[in-house]
Parts: structure tokens; sequence; C-alpha cells
């Protein structure tokens, strides 16, 4: 007997299919268009920018945002000036040098904006005349949007433009220096990203991204100084964010990481030190204490010695521990003098300025690498030369902390007690203690020095 045949397999063709899966749902991706806007002409001081715009047939609907160059709102806004030099009208602009390199100036301007001569423009105006940059921004911007609501009806966004060099990157694009109805920085902080990751630090820029767009079409001599985007109309309206104009753009002087770093800003740094006695309960950075170090010890000293030290006091019982024992010298010193006792005590309240502080540093000199004559003469002159070196290596150490955004007090009292400061905090015998420096976040801005002339200081022979 033959076995018996296998069961045939089905045909595919006659196989049971599976159950069809459902077509996607097609999501339309992300986009907007970007043009130019032609047939402006030759603006004019005292023309109505909204009028002549109407008059391009700009074919506005509402959720646009219009990007108009500076320039031509200077111009119609008789921003025209006459000037003996553009050098001199970058100086009347501006408030503050930021950086210098040749006849470059890097500044801040009367805008607030930071940026390549004050945003004076010595192109496309007659000979002998300069253009400024409109004298407000933001309040251009609305005029201008407010004048195109009431004309046409629509509800658009408008960013005045100029075109900015940028830190660390070379070339130029345009960026927003004003607006209106558009909201010019998008905060994601709060949110997360696709893998759940939370956004700390994310804020988007978008003013000055859509200028950044419009500049690809307008060009910079291509004559077209507006440009329209349109797809956008998320960012439109008055909405969170709008009102505050471009100017919610410039970083504020407490937030700007970068506002000194060159020798203008060196210099600045030195003008702007100030003595603070008050302080916050804000942690000091040690590594921002480390950094003053290292400019502290860029200071000029003799023989090619390094006569300075730097005791850090990093814990409170190593603050209290001096400070305690420096009270009860300088009390016993008072009291020698015969000051009464009530004075004393007002002394001691005037004094803690050291005991407020977060963090103490005390600078020593060491005479290591000094030379010895057997003349009394040249030995005083010979210490005085590493004092000099020590206050230099000090006035380094206060400049760097106030470039590191920390506030400091230098306080004579450990010179006094010099014995007591070496004992309590175990110092050689050949380190003298050069005061003491109080660091710290200044609890309030630091009040106005009063003006000092420089030539009242000055003998020339």
């Amino acid at each position: 007997m033959s076995a018996p045949s296998p069961a045939p397999t089905p045909s595919p063709a006659l196989a049971p299919s599976p159950a069809a899966a459902p077509s996607p749902v097609p999501v339309a991706a992300p986009s907007y268009r970007v043009w130019a806007l032609p047939g402006l002409g030759e603006i004019q001081p005292g023309d109505d920018l909204t009028k002549l715009i109407v008059a391009a047939s700009p074919g506005l609907v509402d959720g646009d945002v219009l990007l108009v160059t500076s320039k031509i709102v200077s111009k119609a806004e008789g921003r025209i000036v006459e000037a003996d030099s553009r050098e001199a009208a970058i100086d009347a602009e501006t408030v503050r040098v930021v950086a210098r390199r040749g006849t470059l100036r890097i500044v801040e301007n009367r805008q607030g904006l930071v940026m390549a001569a004050a945003g004076v423009d010595a192109s496309n105006t007659p000979a002998g005349t300069v253009l400024l940059l409109p004298a407000d921004p933001d309040a251009s911007a609305r005029t201008i949007r407010e004048g195109l609501r009431e004309a046409l009806g629509v509800d658009i966004g408008v960013i005045v433009t100029d075109t900015s060099g940028r830190p660390w990157r070379s070339g130029l694009t345009d960026v927003a220096i004003g607006a209106a109805g558009v909201r010019v920085l998008d905060d994601l902080r709060g949110g997360v990203d696709a893998y759940g990751n939370e956004l700390s630090a994310t804020v988007v820029a978008t003013a000055d991204e859509l200028a950044g767009a419009g500049d690809l079409v307008k060009g910079k001599a291509a004559g077209l100084p507006v440009a329209v985007v349109r797809g956008l109309s998320q960012l439109v309206g008055d909405i969170d964010g709008s009102a505050a104009g471009a100017r919610a753009l410039v970083r504020s002087a407490a937030d700007d990481m970068f506002r000194l770093g060159t020798s203008e800003a060196v210099r600045e740094a030195v003008t702007q030190r100030r003595t603070v006695r008050e302080f916050t309960d804000a942690p000091v950075d040690p590594g921002a204490v480390r950094r003053a170090v290292a400019a502290a010890v860029t200071a000029p000293a003799p023989h090619h010695t390094t006569p300075w030290r730097f005791v850090l006091l990093e814990s409170a019982a190593a603050r209290a521990g001096l400070l305690d024992a420096m009270r009860e010298a300088w009390v016993a010193d008072l009291r020698r003098d015969g000051k009464s006792e009530e004075s004393v005590a007002k002394r001691v309240r005037r004094g803690d300025v050291l005991r407020k502080a977060p963090y103490l540093v005390v600078p020593c000199l060491v005479m290591d690498g000094s030379h010895h004559y057997g003349d009394a003469r040249r030995d005083a002159a010979e210490r005085e030369m590493f004092v000099v070196a020590a206050g230099a290596g000090v006035q380094n150490f206060l400049v760097a902390l106030a470039g590191e955004r920390l506030g400091s007090a230098w306080v004579s009292s450990t010179m006094f007690c010099r014995d007591v400061v070496r004992e309590v905090l175990g110092l050689p015998a050949g380190w003298d203690p050069m005061g003491a420096v109080a660091v710290g976040h200044a609890a309030a801005a630091p009040k106005e020095r009063p003006p000092r002339n420089a030539e009242a200081f000055i003998e020339v022979r």
C-alpha cells in the first residue's frame, strides 16, 4: 500500500489575506514663504512709509510678517544728519565703547544696541551726511503696523531690521532692532524634547530668524528694502512677548557674560570696580576666585620674584576663627589707645564687613628673592618695591573679581595683627598679611562714584 499524499498547499492567490491596515492621514510639513516687495522707490525725509507700502500692492493678509530695512525708516523719519566725519557721528551716538581695533569700534548706542559704529551709515546718503538708526525702532514698527491695519484691515507683524556682525561667527546677517505684533522670543524653557528631556535654556530669537529670512530675498544692494513672510501666523498678533518689542532681545548688563573681555572692557572693569560692603547669601564659586588669583599673579614684581600668596578662607569655621581672634586683638589695641567702650563697640561694628561676607581672602607678601644690602635706606627701598608689587597683585585680584561679577572690599585690618593672623591660619613666619578681601555677590547696585578729573593728579615736567 502506498503512503497517502500530503495535503495540497493553498495557492498564494487563494490564501486568506490579512486585514488591510488603515492608510495614515497625511500631515502637512511646516513651511513658509518669503518674498521681496518691489516698487517702493527712493525714500525721502518726510515720506509716509505706510502709504508707500500700500501703493506697492503688497497683498498682505492676516498673519503675515513685514520686514522693513531700518535704512528706509531712518530716511523717512529724517534721521539724515550733516556730519564733518562719520567718526564724529559715531561719537555722538555712542553710550559705551565695548571694543576697539584700529578704526573699528563696537559700541553700545543710544538705542541700547551693541553694534559696529553705533549703526551710523555713510552709504546711500548725500555727501557730507550720515544716516542714523531710527530713534525708537519699536515705535517705528508700531506706527507702520497700525497704519497698515487702518489702511488694509490686516493684522500683521512688523519687524525693523538692520545688518549686524556676530561674535565668534564670520559674516553679517540681518537682525531685528524694532518689532510690533510679533513674538520676538519663543521661550521653550520648561518644555521637553523628543526624548522627554526638560528644556532649561532654550529661548529662540524668532524675530532675528525672521529678519535673516527676509535678508535672503532683500539682499544688500538689490534696492528691495521690504520683504514679506507668510505661513508663520502663530508668531503674529498681540500675544505674549509681542508687547516688549525688539528691545527684549538685548541682554541686560547683569546677564551679559561677555560685557567685559577686551582692553576697553578691562578699563571699564577698573573704573567700575567698587567697594562692596553688603552681600547676599549666595555662595561664591571657588573657581571664580582662583581665576582671579591667576590674574593677580601676572602683576609686575622685582627681580623676577613672585611676592604674592593668597590664603582662601572657604569654610565658615576658618573665617569665624580668624575674625574672632582679630576682634580680640583690635579691641585690645583700641583700649590701649584710650578709646571708650562705646567708641570701641562702634568701630568694631563698622569693621564687620569681613564677617558679613560669604568668602574671605587674605593676600600675603613674601620677600623671597629680595636683596639685602646692609644699608637701612636701600633695604627700606627694597621692601617698598615688594610692597608695591603686592599692591599691584591685590589690584589685579579685585579687578578680576569684578570681571567675574563678584563684589569685593579690601580691608587693611590683618596688617595690624599679623602675628595673630599667622598663628590662627598657620602661616609661615615670612608671610606678611596685607589686609583681607571680602568677596561675595553685592546685595545692591553700588553707589555712583563722584567723578575725578585725572588732570588734578598729573604733573608734567
